[in-house]
Formats: structure tokens, sequence, C-alpha cells
């Protein structure tokens, strides 16, 4: 049987999750990753699954023959930090990430501690990389 993506765009309202977040600073964060995303992709948020909102749209095919559809930058407010989702893996950001403060890396993302202590220029640069990017 094939695998299916999990993470699926649900048409919930993105202000309605920010407005939800309990923790004041991570729903600034949210707020202010919002503008930037949507600013420099030309994108609306979208919800993606419960707690991810995306900006743009890709269609991916892994070697393995799994296709899918996902955001091509995305984020997330977590308790103790923002996840952001860039696409094609942290791996491509390597120049980038140590402009962005405080943060430590997963398989596919980055964890921010603090947005606020991103420089910005670096952040607008790895939304639109991030935007940009294409499968190779």
């Amino acid at each position: 049987m094939a695998k299916t993506n999990q993470t699926v765009p649900t048409g919930d309202n993105v202000a309605a999750f920010v407005e939800s977040i309990a923790d004041e600073t991570r729903r600034d964060e949210a707020r202010l990753l919002i503008e930037v995303m949507q600013d420099v992709t030309g994108e609306q948020p979208v919800m993606w699954g419960p707690s991810i909102v995306g900006f743009g749209l890709q269609h991916l095919t892994y070697a393995s023959g799994r296709e899918l559809d996902n955001f091509r930058i995305g984020f997330a407010p977590r308790k103790a930090q923002t996840v952001l989702y860039p696409a094609g893996g942290v791996e491509k950001y390597q120049d980038i990430l140590p402009r962005l403060g405080k943060y430590s890396t997963g398989k596919g993302c980055l964890y921010l501690k603090r947005v606020a202590d991103a420089d910005p220029a670096a952040l607008r640069e790895l939304v639109d990389r991030s935007y940009q990017w294409a499968p190779d």
C-alpha cells in the first residue's frame, strides 16, 4: 500500500491558529514569519495539518517513486522554539545558518530559539532560497 502524506492543507484559518498560540512570544514570532514569508514569496499562508503554516506548493517525486505535494517554505510555533521547514533539507542553507541566532537542526528542519535574534536579511534569504528551490 502506498504511503500517503500526513501533512496536507486543511483549509483551517491561519489567523485563528496564530491567535490560539498561548505563548505571546511564539505568537509574535508567528506573525513576523507570516509577514516575511508572505512578502518574500508573494503567497498567502495555508495551514498544513493542525500546526504548520506553509507558503507555496511543490510536487515532489522521490527516488523511491513516492510522490507528494508539499509547501515550499513553512514553520510551526512550538513551545520551546519555532521550527522552520525549508525546502530541500537544511544542508542547502549552511551559509545562512550562522546568521540566524541560536539554532539546532533536524533531518529536514531548523529549530530557532528566538526568531527575533535572526538577522532579518538572513531570514529573508533563507525564505527566498527555499521558495526558489527545485528538486535535482
